[in-house]
């Protein structure tokens, strides 16, 4: 396979790639799950608990999960959708100068569409090289009807510390808290990264910051029309079986959406969402 070979994560079968300055990523088959991605020179980029139970059919906790064709319990489906537990098929590996591309394919099982009865085509392409990581969510719609769809990059930043991290460049956006009917409107210059948060922003800005310790995450996102932002806090990490109590003080997740309103695809049509994030001193 060139710049990309199979290897085992956890037990499961994933791809690692690699670029040629040394940036590099795993994607486990299961769901095309980015479990890892370390800058060149850099640390590792994405949070993954280490009580993830890393088993055919059940979600990791961490990475970055696709969320399709579902977001959360918006729908009569599994939360989050099937994308991020059915087996996708790695398609290519290409390197382009410092830059190297894994793509990756899921189409229609009996499973999924016992589901969800539509023909569809997804292709995740992820990209490394220098201090950079890019996913880029393709959905095809091959069959004769329309389909509707939410989906997210449900992208774990791992942190230095949460405590002291925050994230910048919501203020004045729209927002709805989960479990909420009414709508808010962020006034705070920054987010702090510990706190217990679950919410949507609605048409955010097209880059986020993240400011951890020394180091700035630059977050940029294109075709998806939300950005979700996420942190368990101290009690519902404490709650949660696949991650340690002291987790939530690692990650902050910051995930590209289409939420509100869904993605109507017409047949035949294709919708392209992507989430750059990039580290910066």
């Amino acid at each position: 396979m060139g710049c990309a070979e199979t290897v085992d994560f956890h037990g499961m079968p994933a791809i690692a790639w690699r670029s040629r300055d040394g940036a590099r990523a795993i994607a486990t088959l299961q769901g095309a799950h980015l479990v890892s991605w370390t800058p060149a020179g850099g640390d590792e980029g994405l949070f993954v608990s280490g009580r993830s139970p890393f088993e055919a059919g059940r979600a990791i906790r961490g990475g970055i999960p696709v969320i399709f064709p579902q977001f959360a319990d918006r729908g009569p489906l599994v939360q989050h959708g099937f994308a991020r537990t059915q087996a996708w098929r790695f398609d290519s590996a290409q390197a382009s100068g410092d830059r190297t591309s894994a793509t990756f394919v899921l189409e229609p099982s009996p499973q999924t569409l016992a589901a969800w009865p539509h023909g569809f085509r997804l292709e995740l392409v992820a990209t490394v090289g220098g201090s950079s990581l890019e996913v880029r969510l393709r959905v095809l719609n091959p069959g004769h009807g329309r389909f509707a769809f939410t989906a997210a990059l449900h992208t774990y930043l791992r942190l230095a510390d949460a405590n002291s991290a925050r994230l910048h460049g919501l203020r004045g956006v729209g927002y709805l808290t989960r479990g909420e009917r009414a709508r808010g409107r962020e006034v705070r210059e920054s987010i702090p990264a510990a706190e217990a948060i679950d919410r949507t922003y609605f048409a955010p800005p097209a880059a986020l910051r993240v400011e951890d310790g020394k180091r700035n995450v630059r977050i940029e996102q294109a075709g998806f029309s939300d950005t979700v932002v996420w942190n368990p806090g101290r009690e519902k990490a404490g709650a949660m079986t696949d991650m340690a109590p002291g987790g939530f003080l690692q990650m902050l997740c910051v995930e590209a959406a289409a939420v509100e309103p869904p993605v109507a695809l017409e047949a035949g049509a294709d919708w392209v969402g992507s989430q750059r994030i990039e580290v910066t001193a």
